[in-house]
């Protein structure tokens, strides 16, 4: 499933491609005909993300709130005004995945048949987007929308995110802090690799309750947080590990030298050589190291 940077990113890219202009939208699968309907020949105004939610604000104070979930994804195609990934999105067999155009120069001559089972399809002049799988895709009103981000914690992403806000929920729980960090209401973003990541990064137990984990260490926590997301944000892709901690100085960082603890069961640990453990925490696959993150 994608995480908050993504979402971030792809804000990010309809704001640069589509922000302002009025819109062909479609759905050639017909699950969202009514809806598609409802944003025909409206101008998007701007896109924003809020965690693991895309909210596409038309106007006329209408939104197309997107959750990708966990096969959800965006494909993009257009002419050379039209720049930016050709597919950000989460396959579940694939993984979390962005890939970069690459466009041979050839003339635009609009957007190619629909493949597969598009949900929606919006068209302008330069380019177009097609979106398929995802958890959630509606149309709602503005104060729909704000109900929706009120449910959520803060998003580390967000340049007015309030440190405080997070730890307080966080620390008002008696929950293990690797439940928290995933739970949206606590934390807007973060996913499984992240949780991982910022616990090792953190050297905290993902089984510490909510509640033992001092102001101190929850402030330090969100700070990492927001640090490494705004780097996946950057990157458009999630590294995590100092440069003195990979096996290797290449560049681009190789997949094998992102991560300290994702991914890397029965491997030794990068700081102190224990091999990597792997549970199951919340429906999802944990990773960390018993020795740096001790009970």
């Amino acid at each position: 499933m994608p995480e908050g940077h993504s979402i971030h990113r792809l804000a990010r890219q309809f704001n640069s491609v589509f922000a302002g202009r009025r819109l062909e939208v479609s759905s050639p699968q017909g699950r969202f005909a009514a809806g598609a309907a409802r944003l025909d020949g409206r101008i998007l105004v701007n896109a924003e993300a809020h965690g693991k939610q895309l909210f596409l604000a038309f106007d006329h104070d209408l939104f197309l709130r997107i959750h990708l979930g966990l096969y959800g994804a965006f494909d993009f195609g257009g002419d050379s005004s039209f720049l930016g990934a050709s597919s950000i999105g989460a396959p579940r067999k694939v993984g979390e995945r962005e890939i970069a155009s690459d466009d041979d120069g050839a003339a635009y001559a609009g957007p190619p048949a629909p493949k597969g089972a598009v949900r929606v399809r919006m068209v302008s002049p330069n380019g177009w987007a097609d979106l398929r799988g995802p958890t959630a895709c509606e149309v709602i009103t503005d104060a729909e929308r704000a109900a929706v981000v009120a449910r959520l914690g803060p998003d580390p992403l967000q340049q007015d995110a309030d440190e405080s806000e997070f730890v307080g929920r966080l620390r008002r729980r008696a929950s293990p802090v690797g439940l928290l960090l995933m739970n949206q209401e606590i934390l807007a973003g973060v996913g499984n690799v992240y949780r991982a990541e910022v616990l090792f990064r953190r050297r905290l137990s993902p089984w510490r309750l909510g509640k033992d984990v001092s102001e101190d260490e929850a402030a330090a926590l969100w700070r990492d947080i927001v640090s490494i997301m705004n780097d996946g944000v950057a990157q458009g892709r999630i590294i995590t590990t100092l440069p003195a901690d990979r096996d290797s100085d290449t560049e681009p960082v190789p997949r094998e030298d992102a991560h300290y603890v994702y991914q890397r069961t029965g491997l030794p640990c990068r700081k102190c050589g224990t091999a990597v453990a792997l549970t199951e925490m919340g429906a999802r696959k944990l990773y960390w190291c018993p020795r740096c993150q001790e009970r």
